[in-house]
């Protein structure tokens, strides 16, 4: 499993097309080096505030919520989810 983290200073949508780029350049490497990742996980951050990605094969899926920081609880929920491999 591989979790990508973008961070950009204002708005996260924009950080969203770099950090897919960066999850599908992790799967293809990945993949070139006999390693397939079935699920490669994805984040977008500003510091106080995030985005979840997922790709899966072809598909990526967004999670359209924009979660604050703080509270932490969510955040870290979310990273924990993904590092124990959904």
């Amino acid at each position: 499993m591989i979790v990508i983290v973008e961070a950009k200073k204002e708005n996260l949508n924009r950080g969203l097309g770099p950090c897919i780029a960066e999850m599908v350049a992790a799967q293809k490497f990945n993949t070139v080096n006999n390693n397939p990742i079935s699920v490669i996980f994805g984040s977008v951050t500003r510091g106080t505030a995030w985005k979840f990605l997922q790709l899966e094969g072809q598909t990526v899926t967004i999670d359209l919520a924009e979660y604050p920081l703080p509270p932490v609880e969510d955040i870290l929920g979310f990273l924990i989810w993904m590092l124990q491999g959904s």
